[in-house]
């Protein structure tokens, strides 16, 4: 139904106070009359006398019969055309006067044709009249509305063209810069000042003009998309003298953009052909289509970039270190494009190109690339982009024979896959095939048992989709594709490899990951990890974490199997004191790990024998790490002590509970009679330099108590042997607690010497006395001494010395 003007905009201005959008205006300022002209100034002699006579010749050319029609008609203002012609002066009193008597084509003129002007071209339809004070308004309402629309959408396109014009005015002052530069001329010498002026000026415009274009974009991103593009332009500079830190300025600009106005959902381009879309829709899709368009040019030129380190041997050495510092820089944009959008477009691309990274020459670059993927793998919940990873790594490791370093492999230690079993998808499985066994049961059944069945499925299949149970199994077959990636490189490295660089990476992976292997694989494993353990070729590292592996099994669905530990505890005790405070001071964090695990954890399975030689072990240990190691194993003794009273008789020295002799040398702890020692290194540590340490020996001196003299504080007590290790690491050369600033205190004053024989003390002050090196005369106190006997007994000097000659033969 269409209604006029008139009352569109009253209901406009009604919805506008509604919303409080209405500005109300309670004293509108009187509006000036338009007719009204400033008195123009007065012509003074000769030119007053030739203004007027040329007037007087124009009214002259003019006849009576016009001259009169003309005067009445602008008197009475009946013609728009004639408002502000006035030929006489009206005076001041009668301004302020309306006029009453206007013509009658003037009032048509302002009631029938009002608002005409602004749409002409437009098809009007009559509607009834208005009544107002001057009389009846024919109103008029537009018939086609699209023809408006279609002028409004004009109107819109020219407003945002002119915007777009003065926004590209405002940035492109850089252009102009570059003119006011400073001029070199080829024919005359330069200096090196003037040079470094020249420079400095450049890279002064470079700078103004990559800051001008990214506010602009980051103010209004989708107007100012054409900022874009310059800025690419920049990352191309081929001035030699500039051009490796515009290219710097404008990577790290765009990185910095692109991080703020990114998404964090997929874009997907869907052409749709014949479908009409909203504007803001349409201009929604332009505006991601053209931004896609440029985020993908921008990673093509930091992947060009960041090529120059794939090369390999003599070509990387012809490459300077400016291009390695650039390609460096392309590659952490592109991490951190990766962890900041992990779910945008090209995420998968950015992996693909970043994979091969981790095995360069370059240390910084694979640290750099491990911490990247590391973040990228604990903030995955998907699992998806995980995954891409994880099939690369494998795919990259194959075929070079796992000859690569250990950060391609030690970087699956950062995957979120601790709550995967792998042994659930077998029982699924299982149950698969038991409901195929019911196929030929439903397939009997009558039509209507088999609608009511299916409606019943699609009933459950809504509630789960309520629950959000469907992505949650589409979530853990994500990740149980990922474990069993994993484990394909981990069994591929110990089958084929397992003396490689990176055999300690992939058993600190097995030992992480353990409890997610198949059951039907643990004896496989055991044998195999027994195997490099009896071959003695690994290192302090990959023996522990040998034995962490196994044990690890065996104390979760492992426990089920028929393996004797035996064998895997006598490699522990013999290598505990390989541990010190030297260079294998790093591996106490595995050295504690495996103790929980073979020792608190499977506290049960144990001999008595077996704890109590294993207790004796760890204290002397202690006795050379560092003051957090030595820590994490008191915790351990302390722990063991509490869960039972078979090693306190450690701390009694006068039970003699055992027969024989204590042999530390020996490497089986069943057999080497621990139980007939004390720990006499607990006496030791209460004498230790940090007063942690003092406190945990205390407590295990006085049969750990929980309150009272000898307890520990709260705080440290819940600590287990891992965390209170890590909370008094040195690492940080930080000391906790911090050491007290020592107390002044005054030295004493030294008080005179007082000699027991006075004969003595004449003689000291008489050589004192005297000049030495004048005289080389040397003080001897044992000849003083000898005299003074000799003169007490009555015997010179000279008989003494001939009785010493006859006693000795001579």
């Amino acid at each position: 139904m269409k209604i006029s003007k008139v009352k569109k905009s009253n209901q406009r201005r009604t919805k506008l106070s509604k919303q409080g959008k209405l500005k109300s205006r309670r004293h509108r300022e009187k509006k000036k009359n338009a007719t009204q002209k400033a008195p123009q100034p007065r012509l003074n002699g000769v030119e007053q006398e030739e203004a007027s006579d040329d007037n007087q010749d124009m009214l002259e050319m003019v006849e009576k019969d016009d001259l009169s029609f003309l005067e009445n008609a602008i008197s009475n203002k009946s013609y728009d055309l004639l408002k502000k012609i006035r030929l006489t002066e009206v005076p001041r009193e009668t301004k302020k006067k309306k006029l009453v008597d206007e013509n009658l084509e003037y009032r048509y003129e302002k009631t029938a044709f009002k608002g005409v002007e602004d749409e002409i071209g437009k098809e009007y339809k009559l509607l009834l009249p208005i009544k107002t004070k001057e009389g009846l308004v024919k109103t008029r309402a537009i018939e086609k509305e699209e023809a408006v629309e279609e002028q409004d959408e004009e109107v819109a396109e020219e407003k945002e063209e002119n915007r777009e014009n003065e926004v590209g005015a405002e940035e492109k002052q850089w252009e102009i810069n570059d003119e006011n530069l400073i001029e070199l001329d080829d024919n005359e010498p330069v200096s090196t000042a003037k040079l470094l002026a020249c420079r400095e000026e450049v890279l002064k415009s470079r700078r103004y003009a990559i800051g001008i274009l990214s506010s602009g974009i980051l103010e209004d991103p989708e107007l100012r998309m054409k900022n874009f593009a310059m800025l690419l332009e920049f990352m191309q500079e081929r001035n030699p003298e500039v051009y490796i830190t515009v290219r710097k300025l404008a990577t790290a600009s765009l990185l910095e953009i692109f991080k703020d106005i990114l998404p964090s959902y997929h874009i997907v381009q869907i052409k749709q052909n014949g479908i009409k879309l909203k504007k803001d829709t349409l201009q929604l899709q332009n505006f991601e289509a053209e931004l896609l368009k440029y985020y993908k040019k921008y990673l093509q030129n930091l992947e060009k970039t960041a090529k120059v380190l794939y090369k390999k041997g003599n070509a990387m050495r012809k490459v300077g270190d400016r291009e390695i510092q650039l390609a460096m820089l392309a590659v952490n944009c592109m991490c951190d494009l990766l962890v900041t959008h992990p779910y945008f477009n090209f995420a998968n691309n950015i992996a693909k190109f970043l994979i091969p990274l981790l095995d360069s020459k370059l240390q910084s670059i694979r640290e750099t690339i491990l911490k990247c993927f590391t973040q990228v793998f604990k903030e995955d919940k998907r699992g998806e982009l995980s995954l891409s990873i994880v099939q690369q790594l494998n795919k990259y490791v194959k075929p070079r024979g796992h000859s690569v370093h250990h950060e391609v492999i030690s970087v699956l230690l950062g995957l979120r896959i601790k709550d995967i079993n792998l042994d659930k998808e077998r029982e699924e499985e299982m149950k698969q095939k038991k409901l195929m066994s019911h196929k030929q049961r439903i397939l009997a059944l009558s039509k209507r048992e088999r609608k009511k069945n299916k409606k019943l499925e699609q009933v459950e299949q809504e509630l789960l989709e309520t629950k959000a149970e469907e992505n949650k199994k589409a979530k853990e077959k994500v990740f149980t594709e990922i474990t069993g990636v994993t484990f394909t490189i981990y069994f591929r490295i110990l089958k084929q490899t397992p003396s490689s660089k990176i055999l300690s990476a992939c058993l600190e992976g097995l030992a992480k990951f353990a409890h997610c292997i198949n059951l039907e694989f643990y004896q496989d494993i055991v044998n195999v990890l027994s195997t490099l353990l009896e071959e003695g070729n690994l290192g302090l590292r990959e023996r522990l974490n040998c034995i962490l592996t196994v044990f690890v099994i065996l104390s979760g669905q492992g426990s089920a199997l028929n393996i004797d530990p035996q064998r895997f505890y006598c490699h522990l005790y013999k290598n505990l004191l390989n541990v010190h405070a030297g260079k294998s001071h790093s591996e106490i964090g595995i050295v504690l790990k495996v103790l929980v695990q073979s020792l608190i954890s499977r506290h049960k399975n144990i001999t008595r024998n077996r704890l109590i030689a294993f207790v004796k072990r760890i204290a002397t240990m202690s006795l050379g790490l560092q003051h957090n190691g030595a820590l994490g194993a008191l915790n351990v003794i302390k722990t063991i002590m509490q869960q039972g009273k078979a090693t306190q008789s450690l701390l009694d020295t006068d039970s003699g509970a055992g027969d024989g002799i204590f042999l530390p040398e020996l490497e089986e702890p069943e057999y080497c009679n621990a139980q007939c020692t004390a720990l006499w290194e607990i006496a030791a540590l209460q004498r230790h330099y940090h007063i942690t340490v003092h406190q945990f020996a205390k407590n295990i001196a006085w049969e750990v108590p929980s309150t009272g003299e000898g307890s520990l504080a709260p705080t440290i007590a819940k600590l287990n042997p891992l965390e209170i290790c890590q909370e008094f690491d040195p690492a940080e050369v930080a000391f906790k607690p911090a050491v007290a600033v020592p107390k002044k205190v005054t030295p004493k004053v030294p008080s005179n010497h007082e000699f027991v024989n006075s004969d003595f003390k004449i003689y000291i002050n008489d050589l004192y006395n005297r000049d030495v090196a004048t005289n080389d005369i040397r003080l001897d106190y044992c000849a003083f001494i000898r005299k003074r006997k000799c003169a007490s007994n009555g015997v010179s000097v000279d008989d003494r010395n001939y009785i010493a000659k006859r006693k000795r033969g001579k």
